[in-house]
């Protein structure tokens, strides 16, 4: 049996990995600044996170969701504690960012007895039925994935989404940060217009925080820079740190029913050890702040080069605009041993380094980046 052909991917295997750094099958030392789809929030191999997975499995590694799991409730309340201001919510735990959002849209969906969600251009919401149809990218969406409930509106565009808005509307689905469509930043003024119109029409305001939450924009969930609040937030990535787990936060509002949502692996042992480990380490080291800071001080580094034409996003999850992209990329890569990512239709480079990033890292990406650019221009 051979694997299935569906990735691109880069020309080495990584076998070792430590803070923001990773090695290959050489022994070559990689800068990560890319983490995996922005998993890696807390660094790899974090002792603490290393510490607490293995005292757990020690225990007990995996039991469903059909006896009591006080771990769980040990990990809402820590993760309650970090949010700044969604501790009343509940916690539904899941595996993976598609399946937080497929709960997220479901969930709306019983709430108010609607089928229609509006969702916008440039939209990533994940690969699986309803949010595959939600997502803004033709090639990846089947025949049995097609539905006429999915509204798209320009993202942005307050007069379009009032336009769409009506009583058969169950939920708006938007990106904190939208991640694949190039970091692509809502603007104050359309999250809080979005939250006005659910309130006006009774449909729920779910944001995905899968890529750009747990810390990474400054803010525990980016759309806090807004002073909006969601009735349901999605997340993952982040929340594990590479061990695979989801969730989604729900208003009290919102009504529980035994059999409503459910999950085989969610939330089980290990997944919510890793989950806790996380939170402990953002809290203890500070982490959003740290975002936030060096964050602040690549963005502002990074609008002084020429050649680059636009630099998007919040703390540590940036969008660096290029016509020469790809080229950028792979010289960071092959050159300079840097790992970052891309949204290759918006020409952008995503950088989406581990939240306890140094300054000392930073300046040498920047140095880096300035060869690259500098390189390329010659060459021009």
């Amino acid at each position: 049996m051979k694997l299935f052909d569906v990735y691109p991917l880069f020309p080495f295997e990584l076998v070792k990995a430590e803070g923001a750094y990773v090695w290959d099958e050489n022994d070559n030392k990689y800068l990560d600044l890319y983490g995996g789809h922005a998993v890696i929030s807390i660094g790899h191999s974090h002792p603490h996170y290393v510490q607490l997975i293995t005292e757990q499995l020690n225990k007990i590694g995996f039991y469903s969701n059909s006896v009591q799991i006080p771990i769980q409730k040990e990990l809402a309340q820590k993760l309650g504690a970090l949010t700044g201001g969604y501790d009343d919510y509940s916690l539904f735990l899941c595996n993976s960012g598609a399946e937080a959002n497929e709960n997220a849209l479901k969930l709306a969906s019983f709430h108010t007895g609607r089928k229609k969600i509006v969702a916008f251009s440039k939209s990533f919401h994940g690969r699986t039925s309803a949010v595959v149809a939600a997502t803004d990218d033709k090639s990846i969406i089947a025949p049995v994935n097609e539905t006429s409930n999915i509204i798209f509106v320009p993202f942005n565009d307050e007069d379009a989404l009032e336009a769409v808005m009506n009583n058969e509307i169950a939920g708006v689905i938007v990106e904190g940060l939208q991640g694949v469509g190039g970091v692509q930043v809502p603007t104050d003024s359309f999250l809080k217009k979005i939250r006005s119109l659910c309130d006006k029409f009774g449909a729920l305001m779910i944001l995905d925080e899968i890529q750009s939450g747990y810390g990474r924009s400054g803010k525990f969930f980016a759309h806090q820079h807004s002073g909006v609040k969601a009735d349901i937030i999605s997340m993952a990535k982040g929340m594990g740190n590479g061990f695979p787990i989801g969730g989604i936060i729900i208003a009290p509002h919102i009504e529980a029913k035994h059999g409503m949502l459910g999950t085989t692996f969610g939330g089980n042992h290990l997944a919510c050890a890793a989950a806790i480990a996380v939170c402990d380490i953002i809290k203890q080291e500070n982490l959003q702040q740290n975002a936030a800071e060096i964050g602040a001080y690549l963005i502002e580094a990074l609008n002084k080069f020429e050649g680059v034409k636009d630099v998007r996003g919040y703390g540590l999850m940036i969008g660096l605009e290029l016509d020469n992209y790809a080229d950028v990329r792979k010289k960071l890569m092959t050159d300079h041993k840097i790992l970052t990512g891309v949204s290759g239709k918006q020409n952008t480079i995503r950088l989406l380094p581990p939240l306890n990033i140094t300054k000392a890292q930073a300046d040498d990406f920047l140095k880096a980046f300035t060869q690259v650019m500098n390189s390329l221009a010659v060459a021009q």
